[in-house]
């Protein structure tokens, strides 16, 4: 699920494999389906090309009809992104449709929701379908058709009829904002660029460790205090608030009254906010609120403050019947908020050691005749699952939900790969996939990627060739897969623009893997469609990646700088690309390191001659809780106090061929420039980087590398 760095740790075996299962699937071409008609992403199930064309202009009228509001609504959205992306105001108006020259949205009977008919000749356009989905659907495959070429003004539109309709019900994207608070005004927006791909779930992750961003009126020091937190490091510890003397605190919180807006501008677009209340784990922030709630008899157990780290936290929220009676009269307000289905309760790592730990809790085991903690958890998530169903919803969770039983109505989430899902399916439970890493939009998006977030590499082809359709199921199992979804935990998305950045134009792919019949995948006509995609993204102001659109060019040469990112990681069992804690404000560095094992590797190095080289280094807050992984990270034994930066070469072990002494860079919060001169050897030789220092706290880190070419 959150992909935090004990869970990286935990499932690194099952990392690679479905890599590399990923990496390996490929489209038989004797399958392929023929070329795109128009540039729709996603690809329609059906397109037929026809003669003739149709002129919009700025005298094109929107014709829905009398009295439907969903209609009406549809229309006006169209009409909004036209005049965004081509600048043309068009007309909406109710009623009967001129014989000519119009748009016509109109009521017919399609098959399945969201399904529409789109048909495009020189008399004008007919979009028709059978519920608002339908229609704002079909909306939105004609204004990417209106966009297929860059401009502004009219548009010829070729003549075409479309037949479309999802794979999937649930297409679904994720937004952390618990590890960092995104505005409303993004929040909105968003929102506008999921409905242009056709995803209709927004998976709203607002309670973590981190924080507890949602109001609850009954329980205000949710928000209050649990809203709150002073970000991990020196630079922040040292940005005093002068109103309170301490350090200035980070955060923010969604009213109510937000929220209620929020949801109804989602809906607006045909997408559903479906919220999420973690429970029994990832429950720093609410008991830093309210200690009670938590495993008070447990060594360590108490919270302080909001913690700022990063990773899996033991802190777990307590069984009494006074936690249950509190959790179930926050999700009453919840419920009132929101009005989706499906609610989600987490359920994911929640690591037992407190309840093991605390006499009170296995007392509490023997009251109810639960035999283990795992079934504990099972049964607390058994009885806010019943609250849900009294009050007519559905209860979703992530795949550890599996683990010590599961209730026949339970809907499962699968993070850990696909077998969560696999599971669920045999036996019985409706189930969406969602697995790292292919749909943890937190991973870098190629290897030349120097951006922040986790080391691994998933690609754009990576995501679109994943298919939801495990083949280890049978037809009868595959109807309880509900779809697909893509997840952005932002603990390395500090700002808005960077949940932006990771997001798109992956979004696009997930989006054609949600919607289009497998058999109409083709990532060699998808890459084409992209194209015009890309220049919408522009006209919308989505700042999207370029990373990996291209191909990775080879490292700089000798004399260049090569930026962490383009060196080798020495080892990889939890590589992060970690942005800097300083400045406070404005850009910061980004240090791709494996936080076990900080080490890298310039290969290929020209040493003949001898050559000087310059390190620049940064060090970065050690802010993961990782359990007892941490005792496992090695240095070398420091000549001095701060430290130092060894270099050897070909190879890592052995004597250093040069020292270079941290005690200037540890005085300075941001990157400080490390210079000395290799030894004459002849030819190419791997340069060995690596520190010897007393800990992992603070992690130092290679910004960038030059050998040779030092003035």
């Amino acid at each position: 699920m959150i992909q935090t760095a004990l869970s990286a740790t935990r499932f690194a075996p099952f990392l690679a494999p479905l890599a590399a299962a990923v990496l390996a699937l490929s489209f038989n071409p004797a399958m392929a389906a023929e070329a795109s008609v128009g540039s729709i992403i996603p690809r329609p199930a059906s397109e037929t090309a026809r003669p003739s064309s149709f002129t919009l202009n700025a005298s094109t009228v929107i014709v829905t009809p009398r009295g439907d509001a969903e209609a009406a609504r549809a229309a006006a959205y169209f009409a909004d992104l036209i005049q965004r992306t081509r600048g043309l105001r068009l007309t909406v108006r109710e009623g009967a449709a001129p014989a000519r020259g119009a748009i016509v949205l109109r009521r017919a009977h399609t098959t399945g929701a969201d399904a529409y008919s789109l048909n495009v000749s020189d008399r004008g356009v007919e979009i028709s379908a059978n519920d608002f989905g339908g229609l704002l659907y079909g909306a939105v495959s004609l204004w990417q058709l209106a966009t297929a070429e860059e401009g502004q003004g009219s548009a010829v539109i070729p003549a075409i009829s479309i037949q479309d309709a999802p794979r999937f019900t649930w297409r679904g994207m994720m937004l952390d904002s618990a590890r960092h608070y995104q505005s409303p005004e993004f929040i909105k927006g968003f929102i506008d660029w999921m409905a242009v791909h056709k995803f209709n779930v927004f998976h709203w992750h607002l309670t973590d460790d981190q924080a507890w961003r949602l109001e609850i009126k009954r329980y205000p020091r949710l928000t209050e205090i649990g809203g709150w937190r002073v970000p991990a490091g020196a630079a922040a510890q040292s940005d005093i608030d002068p109103a309170t003397g301490r350090p200035r605190l980070y955060g923010g919180v969604y009213s109510q009254e937000t929220v209620r807006e929020i949801v109804a501008y989602a809906a607006a677009r045909n997408i559903v906010v479906m919220p999420e209340v973690d429970v029994p784990g990832h429950a720093s922030a609410a008991i830093a609120a309210y200690p009670e709630l938590g495993v008070t008899d447990a060594p360590g157990s108490a919270v302080p403050a909001v913690p700022a780290d990063w990773g899996v936290y033991p802190t777990l929220f307590n069984a009494e019947e006074s936690t249950l009676v509190f959790l179930e009269n926050v999700l009453d307000e919840v419920l009132d908020l929101f009005p989706s289905e499906y609610v989600h309760l987490g359920g994911d790592e929640a690591v037992k050691d407190q309840w093991k730990a605390s006499p009170r809790t296995q007392a509490r085991m023997r009251e109810l005749g639960i035999a283990d903690e795992e079934k504990l958890q099972s049964w607390m998530i058994a009885r806010l699952e019943k609250h849900l169903n009294d009050h007519g919803r559905r209860m979703i969770g992530w795949d550890e939900i599996l683990e010590g039983g599961i209730n026949p109505n339970a809907s499962v989430m699968s993070w850990r790969g696909v077998e969560g899902a696999i599971e669920a399916a045999r036996m019985g439970h409706d189930t969406v996939l969602s697995p790292a890493p292919v749909l943890y939009f937190d991973n870098r998006q190629s290897a030349n990627d120097g951006s922040p977030g986790r080391g691994f590499v998933v690609s754009l082809e990576d995501v679109y060739r994943f298919d939801p359709a495990p083949d280890e199921l049978t037809p009868d199992q595959v109807k309880h897969v509900l779809g697909v979804q893509a997840n952005l935990f932002t603990e390395h998305m500090r700002t808005q623009d960077r949940v932006e950045y990771m997001a798109f134009p992956r979004a696009a792919a997930i989006a054609e893997v949600a919607w289009t019949g497998h058999d109409r995948m083709d990532w060699d006509d998808f890459r084409q469609r992209l194209n015009p995609q890309l220049a919408r993204y522009r006209a919308l102001g989505v700042k999207y990646a370029t990373s990996g659109l291209e191909p990775t060019p080879p490292p700089p040469a000798d004399g260049l700088q090569r930026r962490s990112y383009q060196l080798k990681l020495c080892t990889e069992g939890l590589a992060l690309s970690l942005i800097d804690d300083w400045p406070l404000d404005g850009d910061r560095p980004v240090f791709l390191v494996d936080i076990m094992n900080p080490c890298w590797t310039y290969q290929a190095a020209d040493l003949s001659g001898g050559k000087a080289i310059e390190v620049a280094v940064g060090q970065v807050p050690f802010n993961f809780q990782i359990g007892a992984d941490k005792e496992k990270i090695r240095f070398s034994s420091p000549r001095t106090p701060e430290g130092e930066l060894e270099v050897r070469i070909d190879g890592c072990d052995g004597e250093p061929a040069l020292i270079l002494p941290l005690k200037g860079a540890a005085a300075n919060p941001g990157v400080t420039v490390l210079t000395g001169q290799l030894p004459d050897i002849a030819g190419r030789h791997d340069v060995c980087l690596r520190f010897a220092v007393s800990g992992p706290d603070p992690i130092w880190a290679v910004d960038w590398v030059r050998i040779g070419g030092v003035e």
